[in-house]
C-alpha cells in the first residue's frame, strides 16, 4: 500500500513525498482512514512505528476547510512533555506546508505572551501540555467550546506523569460531539477507563502486542557493579563503535555527573533533563540531531516519542524503575525499519526490575558477564560477626611465636617470660589491614561473555 492509496489530498501527498516517505507504516495504514471517516479511535502500537503521522496527516486534510476564531482552537492535541509537543509541531509544519492552517504551541518553560497572542488570532491546531493549557484556561485566555477534534497522545505516559485528572477535567470543557483519538504504546486499566468514559464507539486498532519491544532492536543486559558503571560504559562505547547514542539515567543528578564524566574523557556529549530550561533542552536536542554531539545523556523526559533519525545505540546506565519505561527507552533506536542495539546495566539491586521487564516483554534478555562475589569476601565478613578474638588468621597468630627466638645470647629462662607477656597481638591482627593481600570486601568481579 502507498500513501496515494489512502485518500490523502494532492497537497498533502506532495509534502509527504518531499519528506521522503512513500509507503505508510501499519499503524498509519490502519488509522488514517478511520480518522478521515471522523470516527473515534484507540490506537495501540509500540514506539517508533509512526503514530504521530497517523493523526497529523488526516487532521491536516480534515481541518483544511473551515475558519479559526479568536481564542477558540478548532482542534487540540495533548502531549505529556514539551519535547513531544514541539516534535508534533514540527510534523505539522513539515506536512502542512501546502495548507493554510494556523498552529499554536502551548508548553511550559517559556513566556506566555507570544502564546496568548497566537491564541487571540485564532488557531486551527493547538498543541499543548496539560499544565500550561490548564493555566491559560483558568486565566480566561482560551475557550475550548469550538474544538472539533481531540488527540490524547502517549496516554500511558500521561498516566505515569499524573496527568489523567487534568485530562478528565479538560474533556469536560470540550463539546460532546467532538472526535477523539487516543494513542498509546500500552493499555493499562486506567487508560481503558478513560477511553470508556470519553470516547464514543471507538475503533480499536492494535498493530503490536501491548508493551512489546521492537524486533529490530538487539537487547542485552550487562552485569556490572555500581562503581564500575562509567568504566564499562566507556568500554562498550569503544567496542561497539557507538557514535550516535542516547544514555538514560534514572536521576537528574546522575545525568549531570555522567555527562561531565564523558566530556572529561574526551567524548562529545550533552544532557537533557527536567531541571534544564526549555530553550537549553531544545538546543541540546538539536545539537544531537545535527551531529554536533554524539551522545545525549537523558532522564526519562526523552524516553517517549522523541524521533531522532539514526540512533544506533541506547544505553540504560540505570535499569528503569518501571517496566513500560524500558520499552520506550530502547524504542529510541531501531526506528523506521532500521537496526539498533540496547544495553541495560544491571546491578544486584536491579534484579527484581529486570524480572518485571522480561515478564512484560515476554522474553528473556541476553546477559553479558557475571557478577560473582570473591571467595575471600565471606571469610572477611564472617569474623566481624563473631567478634575480634575468634577470627585471627593462623599466619598472624603465629607471629609472636616466631618473634620469641631472636638470635641472641640471652638466658633460656627469659623465653617463657616473653611468650606469656604478649597475649594481645592476635586481636590486632584481625582488625588491621596491614599484611592483607587478598581482595577487599565489597568489590565484585565483572566479566563479559560473548
Amino acid at each position: 500500500m502507498r500513501f496515494a492509496d489512502i485518500g490523502l489530498s494532492d497537497e498533502l501527498l506532495k509534502a509527504v513525498t518531499e519528506a521522503g516517505y512513500d509507503e505508510p507504516t501499519p499503524i498509519q495504514a490502519a488509522a488514517i482512514p478511520q480518522v478521515q471517516m471522523m470516527r473515534d479511535l484507540i490506537a495501540i502500537a509500540q514506539t517508533g512505528t509512526g503514530k504521530t503521522a497517523s493523526f497529523v496527516l488526516p487532521m491536516i486534510d480534515v481541518l483544511a476547510n473551515g475558519r479559526a476564531r479568536a481564542r477558540m482552537p478548532r482542534s487540540l492535541i495533548l502531549e505529556p512533555t514539551r519535547e513531544l509537543a514541539a516534535q508534533v509541531a514540527e510534523n505539522f509544519e513539515k506536512y502542512g506546508k501546502y495548507h493554510k492552517l494556523s498552529m499554536a504551541l502551548l508548553i511550559g518553560g517559556v513566556q506566555m505572551g507570544d502564546q496568548v497572542k497566537a491564541l487571540e488570532k485564532g488557531v486551527d491546531v493547538l498543541i499543548a501540555t496539560p499544565g500550561r493549557l490548564m493555566d491559560l484556561f483558568e486565566r480566561g485566555k482560551i475557550l475550548l467550546t469550538g474544538c472539533e477534534m481531540l488527540v490524547i497522545d502517549e496516554a500511558d505516559r500521561m498516566l505515569d506523569m499524573g496527568f489523567i485528572p487534568d485530562i478528565e477535567h479538560i474533556c469536560t470543557k470540550l463539546p460532546t460531539t467532538r472526535q477523539t483519538l487516543l494513542f498509546s504504546a500500552t493499555m493499562p486499566p486506567p487508560i481503558k477507563k478513560l477511553a470508556d468514559k470519553f470516547l464514543s464507539n471507538p475503533k480499536y486498532i492494535e498493530v503490536a502486542r501491548p508493551a512489546t519491544a521492537n524486533t529490530n532492536i538487539e537487547q542485552f543486559l550487562v552485569n556490572v557493579t555500581p562503581m564500575k558503571k562509567r568504566e564499562v560504559l566507556r568500554d562498550l562505547i569503544r567496542s561497539e563503535k557507538a557514535s550516535n547514542a542516547i544514555i538514560f539515567c534514572n536521576r537528574k543528578t546522575t545525568v549531570r555527573e555522567l555527562n561531565t564524566s564523558l566530556q572529561r574523557h574526551g567524548l562529545r556529549s550533552g544532557e537533557i533533563h527536567g531541571d534544564i530550561d526549555q530553550a537549553t533542552r531544545q538546543k541540546q536536542l538539536e545539537a544531537f540531531k545535527n551531529g554536533d554531539i554524539d551522545f545525549l545523556v537523558a532522564s526519562d523526559v526523552a524516553a517517549r516519542g522523541l524521533d531522532v533519525k539514526g540512533v544506533s545505540h541506547v544505553f540504560n546506565f540505570d535499569a528503569p524503575w518501571h517496566p513500560d519505561d524500558y520499552v520506550h527507552r530502547i524504542g529510541r533506536t531501531g526506528r523506521a525499519g532500521a537496526k539498533g542495539k540496547a544495553f541495560t546495566f544491571v546491578t544486584k539491586a536491579d534484579e527484581e526490575a529486570i524480572e518485571n521487564i522480561e515478564k512484560l516483554i515476554g522474553n528473556k534478555i541476553v546477559r553479558l558477564g557475571k557478577v560473582e562475589a570473591p571467595a575471600a569476601e565471606k571469610d572477611e565478613k564472617a569474623p566481624a560477626k563473631r567478634g575480634r578474638k575468634a577470627a585471627a588468621p593462623k599466619e598472624k597468630a603465629e607471629k609472636p611465636v616466631e618473634a620469641k627466638a631472636p638470635r641472641t645470647e640471652k638466658p633460656v629462662a627469659e623465653k617463657p617470660v616473653r611468650v606469656k607477656s604478649e597475649p594481645k597481638p592476635a586481636p590486632e591482627a584481625v582488625v588491621g589491614d596491614e599484611g592483607w593481600n587478598g581482595p577487599m570486601p565489597g568489590f565484585l568481579s565483572v566479566g563479559f561473555g560473548s
